[in-house]
Protein backbone atom coordinates (compact mmCIF):
# COMPACT_ATOMS: atom_id res chain seq x y z
CA UNK A 1 0.00 0.00 0.00
CA UNK A 2 1.49 3.42 -1.12
CA UNK A 3 0.31 5.96 1.35
CA UNK A 4 0.80 9.77 -0.26
CA UNK A 5 3.15 11.65 2.14
CA UNK A 6 5.93 14.25 1.86
CA UNK A 7 9.63 13.17 2.81
CA UNK A 8 10.55 14.03 6.31
CA UNK A 9 6.78 13.84 7.07
CA UNK A 10 6.11 11.64 10.52
CA UNK A 11 3.77 8.86 9.66
CA UNK A 12 1.43 6.75 12.38
CA UNK A 13 -0.98 4.31 11.40
CA UNK A 14 -4.69 3.99 13.28
CA UNK A 15 -7.19 1.54 13.42
CA UNK A 16 -10.21 2.81 14.58
CA UNK A 17 -13.49 1.29 14.01
CA UNK A 18 -12.46 -0.77 10.87
CA UNK A 19 -10.79 2.16 9.27
CA UNK A 20 -7.15 2.31 8.45
CA UNK A 21 -5.69 6.37 8.94
CA UNK A 22 -2.80 7.39 8.60
CA UNK A 23 -1.82 10.52 11.01
CA UNK A 24 0.70 12.59 9.11
CA UNK A 25 2.59 15.38 10.71
CA UNK A 26 4.97 17.49 8.83
CA UNK A 27 8.08 18.72 10.30
CA UNK A 28 6.40 22.48 10.02
CA UNK A 29 2.82 21.81 9.84
CA UNK A 30 -0.52 20.62 12.29
CA UNK A 31 -1.46 17.38 11.91
CA UNK A 32 -3.79 15.69 9.26
CA UNK A 33 -5.26 11.83 8.42
CA UNK A 34 -5.53 9.78 5.45
CA UNK A 35 -8.30 7.73 5.84
CA UNK A 36 -9.21 4.96 3.22
CA UNK A 37 -13.09 4.54 3.34
CA UNK A 38 -13.44 1.71 0.88
CA UNK A 39 -10.44 -0.27 1.10
CA UNK A 40 -8.74 0.49 -2.64
CA UNK A 41 -6.02 2.97 -1.83
CA UNK A 42 -8.16 5.79 -2.45
CA UNK A 43 -6.99 8.37 0.23
CA UNK A 44 -9.29 11.01 1.74
CA UNK A 45 -7.43 14.30 3.54
CA UNK A 46 -9.31 15.23 6.48
CA UNK A 47 -8.04 17.48 9.01
CA UNK A 48 -9.49 15.31 12.56
CA UNK A 49 -11.04 12.12 12.64
CA UNK A 50 -14.31 13.77 13.94
CA UNK A 51 -17.40 12.73 11.59
CA UNK A 52 -18.96 16.06 12.95
CA UNK A 53 -22.10 13.45 14.21
CA UNK A 54 -23.42 14.51 17.58
CA UNK A 55 -25.99 13.16 19.54
CA UNK A 56 -29.08 15.43 20.56
CA UNK A 57 -28.77 16.59 24.21
CA UNK A 58 -32.69 17.19 25.08
CA UNK A 59 -34.86 15.34 27.07
CA UNK A 60 -37.75 13.41 25.11
CA UNK A 61 -39.04 12.21 28.00
CA UNK A 62 -39.03 13.58 32.08
CA UNK A 63 -41.18 11.63 34.47
CA UNK A 64 -42.83 13.58 37.61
Amino acid sequence: MRIPVQEGDQVEPIRQRRRVAVKVTPPNGKPYYLLDTTGTGGWIRRESLDTGLSVPMFPILEFD
